[in-house]
């Protein structure tokens, strides 16, 4: 795609909107005297704005960029993940909240220690600080990539304005800042994608008629293959992976968790993980149509499109070349806000986890003061680490040593969802046993990524390790299965080979199932 050059009246919209947002941080910068304040927000926020957050948090620039390309591509087999996660929540969120509420001070991966030992919770928060490192470093270079593309401005210059805007912005206002200014961005990407939407639908000769007449014919909004095939991304492949996607983020994602513990009271933290839920679903499905509605707009118009154009690039195009002037500013705008709305909460959660799980570890007998400079310090260091690796993306298109090292990452932090459900579910299960669990997940992680993955070298690309026939051929999204299953499953009939010992009732399911039955839980 071609670079473009915006009119003065979109780099307004853009620019105003952004110092804004750093303003909002300076707004409630002199609040944060405390780490009660600056990771909890004091207990002062009501649930439809936590609800609104968690929202923002989950819809990032990637759901406001990859949806509109998969359901141009293809169809809407993407947005099935999405539809498992009210199903789950239903299921769990009655017990996991008033059990984090209860049993943890701010780091979700305190439950895990306390029920399993250190090595579970460093393991967890390890997994968590990994896997939420890449995302961030991947959501700020798509990002960048993007807006570069759209507004003719310099990749890196885009990066570093937008990474030091939303580390000050954060820096200064805390989980308040994050979570009001959440809310606000929040409705910017609904807006924006409803004003996408208004256009793909009434511009195009025959209005919405026609764009879904195109679509049906072609096959657009089904939720396809229906295969019961785990080697290649079939609808039975998007149901299992959407399950265990939804017990490891509302069961032990600290960006959830720590909304949990924000809330007033525990019915106000479960009404605001409903409410965020229930939001996303309408949302996912509000980008996955654009994405048809952006493939009936360009065969029904005849607009051209740049010649091998990809599939993700496709929006974009349309934003900047077949967008009225200022409407061009508003959702470029929306795209920026669905990114700076789950790098900041990113950030500020990574900074609890750091002052938790590891600084008060080190210092013993901190004083609040220091541990809320050092809460600060991390996400200064969140930030710029998560813009280290976008600009090494840069540099290498992408790809390269960066592939490898996050492959070894998701080997060593393989299977949390299954940990969390050992936990919860086996009143059995034992340290020991979770240890034995943790490295057979761990090795089968590494067969399963070193025979599928493949690296160039400049000659290229090979596996990292094959094996022919007894290579892992599945979907990569079974692995996200697989892990989970295989620690929990092992883990738990390890935990036989050790004496039982008790442990305490209330961090199970079943000190809720007992209290609901004496009428304790309403």
């Amino acid at each position: 795609m071609q670079s473009q050059t915006l009119h003065w009246v979109d780099y307004t919209i853009i620019i105003t909107i952004l110092v804004a947002s750093v303003g909002f941080g300076g707004y409630f910068a002199n609040r944060q005297k405390s780490t009660n304040k600056y990771f909890k927000g004091g207990g002062t926020i009501p649930a439809w704005a936590l609800g609104m957050s968690i929202l923002a948090t989950i819809i990032s620039s990637v759901t406001f960029l990859a949806y509109p390309g998969a359901a141009y591509k293809s169809n809407w087999i993407l947005l099935v993940q999405g539809l498992m996660v009210p199903v789950v929540l239903l299921s769990i969120v009655w017990f996991i909240v008033p059990l984090y509420r209860d049993v943890i001070g701010l780091s979700a991966y305190e439950y895990f220690e306390k029920r399993f030992g250190v090595v579970a919770r460093l393991y967890s928060s390890v997994g968590f600080i990994l896997a939420h490192f890449s995302k961030m470093g991947t959501v700020f270079f798509l990002l960048a990539v993007a807006l570069s593309s759209m507004m003719g401005v310099n990749t890196y210059l885009i990066l570093w304005v937008l990474g030091i805007s939303i580390i000050t912005l954060t820096l200064l206002g805390g989980i308040e800042a994050v979570i009001w200014l959440d809310v606000f961005q929040g409705f910017m990407f609904i807006v924006g994608g409803l004003l996408t939407l208004g256009i793909l639908l009434f511009v195009p000769a025959g209005g919405p008629t026609a764009v879904l007449k195109i679509a049906y014919e072609n096959n657009k909004m089904g939720f396809g293959p229906y295969d019961l095939d785990f080697t290649k991304l079939t609808f039975i492949v998007l149901v299992l992976n959407g399950i265990f996607y939804a017990i490891q983020k509302y069961g032990t994602d600290q960006t959830i968790i720590q909304r949990y513990l924000v809330a007033k009271s525990d019915k106000a933290a479960i009404k605001a993980s409903l409410i965020g839920v229930l939001l996303c679903i309408p949302v996912w499905a509000m980008f996955m149509f654009i994405g048809t509605c952006l493939f009936s707009y360009y065969k029904i118009t005849g607009a051209s499109l740049p010649a091998n154009i990809k599939a993700d690039a496709v929006f974009p195009y349309f934003i900047v070349n077949e967008m009225p002037i200022g409407i061009i500013g508003l959702v470029i705008s929306a795209l920026i806000a669905a990114a700076v709305s789950t790098l900041d909460a990113d950030m500020n959660c990574l900074a609890a986890i750091g002052v938790e799980d590891y600084y008060c570890r080190i210092k013993k007998n901190t004083t609040d003061k220091q541990k809320l400079t050092m809460g600060k310090i991390f996400v200064v260091f969140s930030g710029l680490g998560a813009l280290g690796i976008a600009t090494i993306y840069i540099e290498s298109g992408g790809e390269g040593v960066l592939g490898i090292i996050f492959g070894l990452y998701a080997i060593f932090s393989a299977g949390i969802a299954g940990l969390f459900l050992l936990g919860i579910f086996s009143k059995r299960a034992n340290k020991q046993g979770l240890y034995i669990g943790m490295a057979t997940c761990v090795l089968f992680t590494a067969y399963a990524l070193l025979t599928s993955m493949k690296v160039d070298f400049g000659n290229g690309p090979t596996l990292i390790l094959d094996l022919g026939k007894f290579n892992f051929t599945h979907h990569d999204y079974m692995l996200g299965v697989y892990s989970h299953v295989i620690l929990f499953g092992v883990g738990w009939a390890a935990s036989f080979l050790f004496p039982k010992r008790e442990i305490d009732k209330n961090l199970t399911i079943y000190s809720y199932i007992e209290k609901r039955k004496q009428g304790e839980v309403r």
